[in-house]
């Protein structure tokens, strides 16, 4: 019975890192696409098509 408890705090622990690592990454690629989106709108009148 102790091997199951062991096994489910393994999966739990693992839920918990990716959850957080799928936070901070969100969040960083939020910050990257707001600023790249603030650039071209400051540079907007350079693009030609």
């Amino acid at each position: 019975m102790e091997k199951v408890y062991k096994t489910m705090k393994a999966a739990g622990v693992c839920n918990i890192v990716f959850g957080i690592l799928s936070i901070v990454s969100g969040v960083l690629m939020g910050a990257f696409l707001i600023v790249n989106g603030g650039l071209l709108l400051h540079r907007k009148k350079d693009i030609t098509f």
